[in-house]
């Protein structure tokens, strides 16, 4: 798959492109038919699928201070759109001056003069220009005027997951917020991803015999809710079985809130340095200050335990997901 960052890297001689348009932060569900029905209509007009994006988050530039917590980094959504079928990522840098453009002038811009768009694949809440003016009807408009086509997608998936709302970014990042993983899994079509550095900690999970990976977050991460949880730690291409801890470590009256995996039976890792995942299967406990370190070892062995049992039973298909 191509990766483009700004309309300038799109190549001169670029074909006719099937595009779609959207944040797609977390590439959940919904976002994958709406990609897909793009990546197929591409093949059918025997043109080049294209997804379009933004960098960083239009929030943050239309409201300062507003920027979401994020699902997945870019380059972790472009692995999964490469494993959709994507040919091009083209990632727009958002500024003012972008914000700026009128509806017209985007399709111009970006849809006709860059990739030159034979069919454009949106769900139907689909805004974009200028304060949101346009819509798929004006988008449908245009494209009798430039020769293209537009499909419109159902991509509102309900489940169990946040009650039977229709599945949704912002329904992911809440459930993510509240310690709700397993809800994240089923609107995302796997596991809630965390990634960053392993840097040096207190070291105190060292001393007590379950050495964790201290896991420097990527800028903006969606972050689960303080606990415990069963997972997978992800260090050069090798998923192993993990139990997560995120929060301030109350029992040594820790203040800097941390994400720190254990990778369950494994010994003499040295993980400093290296950029690492963290997938978020189960919601164990929550975070506890114990009176004693005897009472957080004996509950850490048995956290230990239930996250190896969960890992073991979710099988394979839970690490590549």
């Amino acid at each position: 798959m191509q990766r483009w960052r700004g309309l300038e890297d799109v190549p001169e001689d670029w074909g006719r492109s099937v595009v779609t348009i959207g944040s797609y932060d977390g590439v959940h569900r919904g976002h994958q038919l709406i990609i897909g029905r793009a990546v197929e209509r591409a093949r059918e007009l025997g043109a080049a699928s294209v997804v379009v994006t933004f960098d960083p988050h239009p929030s943050e530039v239309v409201r300062p201070g507003s920027h979401p917590p994020l699902l997945a980094a870019h380059h972790r959504r472009a692995e999964l759109m490469a494993e959709l079928g994507v040919d091009a990522l083209l990632i727009l840098p958002f500024t003012t001056e972008f914000s700026q453009l009128s509806p017209g002038d985007f399709i111009r811009t970006v849809l006709v003069d860059a990739l030159h768009a034979r069919a454009v694949v949106e769900g139907p809440n689909f805004r974009f220009g200028h304060k949101a003016a346009g819509d798929v009807e004006f988008l449908s408009a245009m494209g009798l005027k430039y020769d293209y086509e537009v499909d419109v997608v159902d991509l509102y998936l309900t489940g169990e997951a946040g009650g039977g709302l229709p599945f949704s970014s912002s329904m992911t990042r809440r459930l993510v917020a509240e310690g709700d993983v397993a809800g994240a899994r089923e609107i995302l079509g796997r596991p809630h991803r965390v990634e960053g550095v392993v840097v040096r900690g207190a070291q105190r999970g060292r001393d007590l015999g379950y050495p964790t990976a201290n896991v420097e977050t990527l800028p903006h991460t969606a972050i689960p809710a303080d606990g415990v949880y069963a997972g997978w730690l992800h260090v050069e291409g090798e998923a192993m079985p993990a139990a997560i801890s995120v929060g301030t470590n109350p029992t040594f009256d820790g203040t800097a809130r941390t994400v720190e995996a254990y990778a369950i039976d494994r010994v003499g890792l040295d993980l400093y340095g290296l950029h690492v995942a963290v997938d978020f299967l189960a919601y164990l406990r929550g975070m506890e200050k114990f009176d004693t370190i005897d009472a957080l070892l004996e509950r850490m062995a048995d956290d230990v335990k239930r996250a190896r049992e969960l890992v073991d039973a979710d099988g394979a298909d839970g690490a590549t997901g």
